[in-house]
């Protein structure tokens, strides 16, 4: 009796193990303290994924594709500027195929000294891929972020943090420094993979703490943004205020294409003047504080 032909009620305690196993949480790497003597560490994310959304869907509507390129258009240059005044670096996690589509836009934005990371090829479904599939997507990715930032990547977001069974083989592979696509702690850990500790470190993100679960809309579905951007930012700043009392990790997911309107960017804006008013904040990339998590910090 095999867990594919098996109930899961009729699984050996063998098979239940191995499967919590997997890309598993271990030990924490929250450090004792952050540079510069900070309180709290800050990691802004962008998902540039504009028109690869409908893309994956085998969706050809230009209204969708529209969609998609307004954040090219308007969403990406508006929080350039944003970020330019505020002197705030941050990641930008590309599909590939956005990348393809405005290699511009990605040096433009490494140009001003933020970090690129990988975000799939075409954000395809990871678990419904077969592993050599995943894989060469993967490969392929990382080839083309490289090649279009001019900077070898080194970290992943999975595309809708869909994280496959054979995902961390992949990111092993690699050689990356982190993942920031699973969500085990509010605080940087090490990835283990059945017991194994891989030396990964991973950046835990959340629905809460993602702008797309508050404003996205379909047309042809029930998906609308009720919530109004003053409700979410007062979600936001919640969780960092959170961050912040207990000297932790605020890592915050957004899409240029979602974020990025006129009645939403204001709310990123006055998160981050909350931010330097409340004040030990460090902000930098993921990549900054996945090396300093790993690199001889002292961790709690």
């Amino acid at each position: 009796m095999t867990s594919q032909t098996a109930e899961p009620w009729q699984w050996p305690e063998e098979t239940w193990r191995g499967i919590v196993g997997r890309a598993r949480a271990g030990r924490s790497l929250k450090p004792a303290t952050w540079p510069e003597g900070a309180r709290c560490a800050v990691a802004l994310g962008f998902d540039a994924d504009h028109e690869t959304i409908p893309l994956r869907d085998a969706d050809e509507s230009p209204m969708r594709m529209s969609q998609g390129q307004y954040g090219n258009r308007q969403g990406t240059p508006r929080i350039r500027r944003l970020l330019e005044r505020e002197s705030i670096p941050a990641t930008f996690f590309y599909p590939a195929v956005s990348a393809l589509l405005h290699p511009e836009e990605v040096q433009a934005v490494a140009g001003d000294g933020h970090e690129i990371g990988i975000h799939s090829w075409i954000h395809e479904v990871n678990t419904a891929l077969p592993r050599e599939a995943e894989r060469e997507l993967t490969l392929r990715a990382r080839d083309v972020v490289a090649r279009a930032s001019g900077f070898e990547p080194m970290g992943i977001r999975t595309a809708s943090w869909d994280f496959s069974v054979n995902t961390l083989d992949i990111i092993r592979e690699m050689n990356l420094l982190y993942d920031s696509s699973l969500m085990a702690d509010d605080d940087p850990y090490e990835l283990d993979d059945r017991g194994e500790p891989t030396g990964i470190v991973e950046l835990p993100p959340e629905w809460i703490r993602d702008d797309a679960v508050y404003f996205n809309m379909l047309r042809f579905s029930g998906l609308r943004p009720y919530t109004p951007p003053s409700a979410v930012g007062e979600i936001f700043t919640a969780e960092f205020d959170g961050a912040w009392q207990e000297g932790g990790l605020f890592l915050l997911t957004m899409h240029p294409h979602i974020i990025g309107h006129r009645s939403r960017l204001p709310l990123l804006e006055r998160l981050i003047r909350h931010m330097k008013a409340t004040g030990g904040c460090w902000f930098a990339t993921h990549a900054q504080v996945a090396a300093w998590c790993k690199g001889g910090a002292r961790h709690e």
